[in-house]
């Protein structure tokens, strides 16, 4: 089993590393969470040493088979799975169907991926917007939620770093689902804000020029060569630019963006973080890929640096 993957279910597509359920409609968050292996409850113990209990902290614990998943301080207070789910029902309205969802590095991070219900037509094209929902169970980090918005055509990840928009913020386990659900609302209204300046952001890169030398160069700086790298390094980095040269001159799915301009190569350099295949695959390369839909893709976010510089 992968290190990182420990349960999950996916509609329609084989999961990462042939692990978990595959189903083939979305479910509701009940189905969700038993095909995602979620249904257990986080349990706050006591921790003892020989020499007594110590003092300011707890062990959060999994219901289902005693695992410890961290330690965390009294003043912790725990978001359950159940709670997850809830939130994003709120968010979304009863009925909502999820797309995905897991329990990571043996259930001390888990996440649940939603289509939010309205899709946009921005420059022409489709462009659906997820929710992506992350909480660690380990006291390692908050409660997480992100807009990442997918072009439809080709499931190519679009969640550039705006200026003038937010995309994703961050809740403190506080345990009052009360309160989350008063933040959703906030979360709705950000992903509005956030398409629409997605939008306004697009219309602008295509109307950007970019000639073909430049383009090269943009690739060049999003692949560098480090000094003194060794004859196959350079070999193949070389191999990963032509990939995304290729991506952005001759890729099918974007003939339709026109030429030369910094929408179609935002664009090549998402189709190329997103689907290229790395010279060397980790064991861990699909969840980090994954986790990089909420957390931001550096290679989309220097990509549109450039090309907004």
């Amino acid at each position: 089993m992968a290190a990182f993957v420990e349960s999950m279910f996916s509609v329609r597509e084989k999961p990462w590393h042939g692990l978990g359920t595959i189903v083939k409609e979305a479910p509701d968050s009940r189905e969700a969470l038993r095909l995602a292996g979620l249904d257990w409850e986080v349990v706050q113990s006591p921790i003892f040493t020989t020499h007594g209990k110590v003092e300011g902290f707890k062990a959060n614990v999994r219901s289902t088979d005693r695992q410890v998943l961290g330690v965390v301080t009294d003043r912790y207070k725990v978001v359950q799975n159940t709670e997850a789910f809830a939130f994003t029902d709120s968010l979304l309205g009863e009925g909502v169907q999820y797309e995905t969802a897991g329990s990571l590095m043996g259930g001390r991070k888990v996440w649940l991926l939603a289509r939010l219900p309205r899709e946009f037509i921005i420059a022409g094209e489709r462009i659906s917007p997820y929710l992506v929902f992350s909480n660690t169970h380990d006291g390692s980090g908050a409660v997480r939620v992100a807009v990442t918005p997918i072009r439809v055509c080709c499931n190519n990840t679009l969640n550039l770093a705006l200026a003038t928009a937010q995309r994703s913020f961050s809740m403190i386990h506080t345990g009052d689902i009360r309160g989350k659900i008063h933040e959703a609302k906030q979360t709705l209204f950000m992903a509005d804000q956030y398409m629409e300046a997605l939008g306004r952001e697009f219309e602008r890169l295509r109307k950007q020029k970019l000639s073909d030398q430049q383009v090269r160069e943009y690739i060049e700086l999003l692949l560098p060569v480090e000094k003194g790298a060794s004859h196959v390094t350079v070999k193949n980095v070389k191999k990963l630019r032509n990939d995304m040269a290729m991506r952005y001159f001759d890729a099918p799915d974007l003939k339709n963006l026109g030429n030369n301009n910094a929408y179609r190569f935002i664009n090549a350099a998402s189709d190329f973080a997103t689907h290229a295949e790395p010279i060397r695959r980790t064991k861990n390369y699909q969840e980090n890929l994954f986790m990089k839909t909420y957390e931001g893709n550096p290679v989309i976010d220097k990509a549109y640096q450039l090309v907004a510089a």
